[in-house]
């Protein structure tokens, strides 16, 4: 007689698979929780969790683990049971969420799906990260059943972690649809260029949208490196008879510079003039800026007219050359009536020029717009203080240090103002 052939009993397997859903659910939940409050990304990616199916394990189990599948008093693991997906917005924040899972997880595999090293393939892309089970994640006290709670944990359990863009998420679900669940994709050579040829747009879509991200961090770091130079110069050469509200020479920060791509555009150009401002090549500087404003194809409005005005209103200033730096000021705040800190480096010159009674209107301006600037109220004070309207004085300097400034001349004019009401006490 034949021995009869064993054959993996799919009620038993369903059976067990199902009591141990339970206790994944709450092992996943623990993990995303975990993961969620440890993952620093700006934007905040969006997070998915699944448990996976029966019906998608049996049939991958019978495909991968057919053998193991015949013994049914035990759970055969899959590595993709568990799984979460972290969505992210740029294509740079794949990499910085995988470095991070890295440095706290024990890691058993990372796959790069995907291959970006064959511009003629075009297809599912994502990062697959399998993690061991944190120990901190095996708290299954919420489980009620005891049996579920008491159920062994696999020594070979993992938790998949797959990490993609908006752009790779999307096509991901859509090529599972299409292609992945169905037996037979009668697709034509057409159908499937076009679906390649709409793949590549969003991988193409996902490059630009990292290369724009690159370009506006440059620009970012280096107008908040032209403003912090700015402030710095204008502390040194304002005219106060309290040296010590004045910064010394070698507190100035020497901070290093990135190097902007440059290629001719109006925003190229913005960016390699306050490169050059940084840098400390002034004159080139001053002529990009004046290159643009006199650009008549340049199709610029009026908020981009005023950024433009503002800095090079800057780089005269670091000039001395302060008519031609309140011109442009004044410009920048004409051209956008909303731009506080226009109207507030005019505040800063006339303060420097000596014009106390300008300069407290400008800062007036600039706090009617946005009244929560330290900053602004710190200079202010100075100006009151100039004027010896000391009670004025004394009120800004507390708003100030209220909203957090807690700079050395700050602390050094609160002083000197407490000094003085004691004195006339």
């Amino acid at each position: 007689m034949a021995t009869p052939i064993k054959v993996p009993e799919k009620d038993q397997i369903k059976e067990t698979y199902e009591k141990y859903r339970k206790l994944f659910s709450v092992i996943l939940k623990n993990i995303q929780t975990k993961i969620t409050g440890e993952i620093q990304l700006n934007p905040k990616p969006v997070y998915k969790s699944r448990i996976k199916s029966f019906d998608s394990y049996y049939s991958k189990l019978l495909r991968l683990k057919s053998q193991e599948a015949k013994e049914v008093d035990k759970l055969v693991c899959l590595t993709d049971m568990m799984g979460i997906r972290i969505i992210c917005a740029f294509l740079q924040d794949i990499t910085t969420v995988e470095n991070q899972i890295k440095k706290t997880y024990q890691i058993k595999e990372i796959e790069h799906k995907g291959n970006p090293n064959n511009v003629r393939e075009f297809g599912y892309e994502s990062t697959h990260i399998l993690i061991g089970i944190p120990a901190d994640c095996l708290n299954l006290d919420e489980i009620e059943d005891e049996e579920i709670r008491n159920l062994p944990i696999p020594e070979n359990l993992v938790c998949e972690i797959q990490v993609r863009t908006i752009l790779q998420d999307a096509w991901a679900e859509v090529e599972h649809e299409l292609i992945y669940k169905q037996e037979f994709t009668p697709f034509d050579a057409p159908l499937r260029r076009k679906l390649a040829s709409v793949n590549a747009s969003l991988n193409l879509a996902d490059i630009i949208f990292q290369e724009i991200r690159d370009y506006q961090e440059k620009l970012q770091k280096e107008v908040a490196e032209r403003r912090t130079s700015f402030y710095e110069q204008a502390d040194f050469i304002t005219d106060s008879e309290n040296k010590d509200l004045k910064p010394k020479a070698d507190e100035i920060k020497d901070i290093n510079r990135v190097s902007p791509f440059v290629y001719g555009t109006i925003d190229d150009m913005i960016l390699a003039a306050i490169h050059a401002h940084n840098e400390g090549d002034i004159p080139q500087a001053i002529k990009i800026y004046t290159a643009i404003l006199e650009n008549e194809n340049a199709n610029t409005n009026d908020v981009v007219l005023s950024v433009i005005h503002k800095h090079r209103g800057m780089a005269y200033f670091a000039q001395n050359d302060y008519e031609k730096s309140l011109d442009d000021f004044k410009k920048s705040f004409e051209y956008d009536p909303k731009s506080f800190r226009s109207v507030y480096y005019e505040g800063i010159v006339y303060s420097v020029m000596g014009n106390n009674d300008a300069a407290i209107e400008c800062f007036d301006k600039s706090l009617e717009i946005n009244e929560f600037q330290s900053h602004a109220l710190f200079r202010r004070a100075l100006a009151f203080y100039n004027k010896n309207e000391n009670d004025k004085a004394l009120a800004d300097i507390q708003a100030a240090e209220s909203l957090g400034l807690d700079t050395a001349e700050c602390k050094a004019l609160h002083k000197k103002l407490v000094e003085k009401f004691d004195m006339g006490m």
